[in-house]
């Protein structure tokens, strides 16, 4: 029966990625479509993707299909073919990664949710047969020159480092408590033209169906998101109204877009851009660390952590036998 799950562990994997003689390509893409089994088409991806050399992680549900993938160069006309062979998934669009050749995932994970992305609303509160406007990047900058509210539809310490120039950045930490916080910031804008726009765009399409099902007359939403924005302003010659960085979930944690430094570092309060998990045992929370205080804290997020960081491996695993960290964010 063939392997249906990674079997490597991640000191393994890296160094057979570190040995590949061949580039990799950090790709993403989505498409909301009735999926009848997604456990069956699970296993079939699985086996069909593993054999291109893909890695990434991946959500299938009902509704569709979420995917972060890097793919040997050498394969990827061949993995294009194959979505193209899909009838679910035949031409849909491909967003290429802003910056390479960071290593952004060590193996293949493909799993089964009840949605693709998690917004915890009722599905008759919205309807994805009636989305928002596609806008690209000229359409985009022109819409935000002509006074319309712009609206980040991602989550706020993805928007610490990066987001659009005046732009209504929600303090939500989870997409359905955003949802649900932009409809109040809004209540009184339903007339006016609405501009969303997130990573790739998937959290768009719902947001843009929510926010029409609640009354907002004009919302438009960004083609592609900020990955596909980057692009097009560069081809175009254009002004990015985008500043600073987009957050990616991946090993990168972000990529580049302008120089611009937006974000704080949680330590000492200083610009700094850069995320990480605190390397305490017990802790691991995401946060912003310059480099200094990075040295300083050896990667850790207060001195209780620090203590546990610099303790001998022996004690650290000690310490953290039977406990699990719980994972968190935090905000400077």
């Amino acid at each position: 029966m063939p392997q249906l799950a990674n079997k490597l562990n991640r000191e393994q994997a890296l160094k057979k990625l570190a040995a590949e003689p061949f580039a990799r390509q950090t790709v993403s893409f989505y498409r909301y479509v009735p999926i009848k089994d997604p456990q069956t088409l699970r296993d079939q991806l699985f086996i069909e993707w593993e054999n291109l050399g893909v890695l990434g992680r991946v959500y299938l549900a009902t509704e569709g299909i979420n995917a972060q993938i890097s793919v040997p160069k050498p394969n990827l006309e061949k993995f294009r073919a194959a979505i193209d062979a899909s009838p679910a998934f035949s031409q849909v669009e491909f967003k290429y990664a802003l910056e390479e050749p960071a290593t952004s995932f060590w193996k293949l994970t493909i799993k089964v949710r009840k949605q693709i992305v998690a917004d915890d609303l009722d599905p008759q509160s919205y309807d994805l047969s009636n989305v928002g406007t596609h806008l690209n990047a000229q359409e985009f900058n022109a819409a935000m020159d002509a006074g319309a509210i712009v609206v980040d539809m991602r989550n706020k310490y993805e928007s610490d480092i990066g987001k659009f120039e005046n732009a209504v950045a929600p303090h939500s930490q989870t997409f359905g408590d955003e949802l649900q916080e932009v409809i109040k910031l809004l209540d009184d804008k339903k007339d006016e033209k609405v501009l969303l726009y997130c990573t790739g765009g998937i959290r768009c399409e719902k947001a843009s169906a929510f926010l029409k099902h609640n009354g907002f007359n004009d919302v438009s939403q960004l083609y592609g998101g900020i990955i596909n924005y980057k692009h097009e302003v560069e081809q175009a010659g254009l002004e990015s109204k985008f500043k600073g960085k987009n957050f990616v979930f991946d090993g990168r944690m972000a990529e580049a877009v302008t120089p611009d430094v937006l974000g704080k570092c949680f330590t000492c309060k200083s610009p700094a851009d850069t995320y990480d998990n605190c390397s305490s045992d017990l802790c691991h929370a995401l946060f912003i660390q310059c480099a200094d205080c990075k040295n300083k804290m050896l990667g850790a997020c207060s001195d209780d952590c620090r203590a546990i960081a610099a303790l001998p491996t022996e004690e650290r695993i000690k310490i953290r036998k039977g406990r699990k960290a719980k994972f968190k964010i935090l905000s400077s």
